[in-house]
């Protein structure tokens, strides 16, 4: 009896310690929760190793049946959408950082262009009666010509009856008449020379000398030797190379940076190293239906004839320069189809999207009106691979957030209903 109650005692003894060391010894928890005691590192979420978009607020299993990892708060920003590299992989994909910059944008226009002729100089030559082309002196489009030297020989029937008439005038002495009939030689394009030649000799003349106005190069040849011409055939064009016309395009964005009396330089790629300065001549009213560009005509002078026709030309145009703005590479912009954005640089290998408002673009950089600083780190090269990521990341906190809400919505609805 005394032994059973002895052993009764010491069961109750060992009940009692038991009861006062659970009550005194730290809770660890439920095993969903994600807490840490001071001085261990904070888990804020488990993935599954093999699929990141795996995610849970508790330890356990993967759909393929491997433990959850654990995701500590010091491995990634607490701002959606930041991600953390590690620095050996951001030396292999080429990581580049520049710094956003402060100061003004001069609105330089780069674009390209094509020389042509100055039409101020072009010579269009046409005949003002019917007849045949007899002798063409010139035979090819490109052929050089010097100013009054012969062109083409015109056989007319009319040409000839007028200068019939002209001696006819001349032998009756009547004045009236002989001026009426020289008048009428003028009009149908009879030269003074040609005139004089006809009184002194009395004889009219089968074929009419067509001679070249001023020096240049057959720009169109639009007949051959035989070819019957009427007023509305264009025989031919003349140019001059001593001064000629660049034609710029410019993009719509920038039309309103373009003026007359704007400083420009040419350069060709057949003479690298040799810049043209000139000045803008004139701004088209229209833009090209096609192209969606403005034209604008530069003005040169053509010494050497080294700037030819048709030539491709790279023009850069100056224009005046903006007020202080933040602006960086353009390539370290990241253009979307509503947002803009560019990819910051946090330090310790952290990156995160910034959504930003831009302005001109001048040159190789773009001015940020909205979402950066002065001294703001962005990624220059590497970025679209950081930026999808970082957009995946973004993506997954709201998927996270809007399939709770769902879910609890329900869970009282059942709850209403019972």
């Amino acid at each position: 009896m005394r032994k059973q109650m002895t052993i009764a005692a010491v069961v109750v003894i060992a009940v009692a310690v038991g009861i006062v060391i659970g009550r005194n010894l730290p809770s660890t928890g439920d095993p969903g929760s994600v807490g840490a005691a001071p001085g261990e590192r904070e888990v804020l979420y488990w993935v599954a190793p093999m699929d990141s978009n795996y995610r849970r607020d508790e330890p356990g299993k993967s759909p393929m049946g491997m433990d959850l990892v654990p995701v500590y708060a010091d491995e990634v920003d607490a701002v959606p959408g930041t991600v953390k590299i590690d620095p050996t992989v951001i030396n292999n994909l080429g990581v580049r950082t520049v710094a956003a910059e402060s100061g003004p944008l001069s609105r330089r226009i780069e674009t390209v262009g094509y020389i042509s002729f100055d039409e101020d100089t072009l010579q269009h030559v046409h005949t003002r009666v019917d007849g045949w082309i007899e002798k063409l002196a010139v035979t090819a489009t490109g052929d050089p010509v010097r100013q009054g030297e012969l062109l083409f020989e015109l056989y007319s029937p009319t040409l000839v009856n007028a200068q019939q008439e002209y001696l006819a005038a001349l032998r009756s002495n009547n004045q009236v008449l002989l001026g009426a009939s020289r008048d009428r030689l003028v009009a149908l394009g009879i030269t003074q020379m040609e005139i004089d030649r006809l009184q002194k000799n009395q004889q009219p003349s089968q074929r009419v000398r067509v001679y070249a106005d001023a020096d240049g190069v057959i720009a169109h040849l639009g007949v051959r030797e035989g070819v019957y011409v009427t007023p509305a055939t264009e025989v031919m064009s003349v140019a001059r190379l001593d001064r000629v016309w660049v034609h710029a395009e410019v993009f719509e964005r920038q039309a309103a940076w373009v003026k007359p009396g704007q400083e420009a330089l040419v350069e060709l790629d057949y003479l690298p190293g040799r810049l043209w300065q000139g000045t803008v001549d004139y701004v088209y009213p229209e833009l090209d239906a096609k192209t969606r560009t403005l034209r604008v005509r530069i003005r040169f002078e053509n010494e050497g004839e080294a700037l030819r026709p048709n030539m491709f030309a790279r023009v850069t145009l100056k224009g005046e320069e903006t007020d202080s703005v933040v602006h960086i590479p353009r390539e370290a912009l990241i253009r979307g189809g509503s947002v803009n954005r560019v990819v910051l640089a946090l330090g310790d290998g952290r990156f995160r999207a910034q959504p930003v408002s831009i302005g001109i673009e001048s040159g190789d950089r773009v001015a940020i009106l909205e979402g950066l600083s002065a001294g703001d780190l962005v990624v220059s090269s590497g970025q679209f691979l950081i930026d999808s990521e970082s957009n995946i990341e973004a993506a997954l906190s709201r998927m996270d957030d809007s399939a709770e809400e769902p879910m609890d919505h329900g869970q009282h609805q059942m709850e209403s209903e019972q």
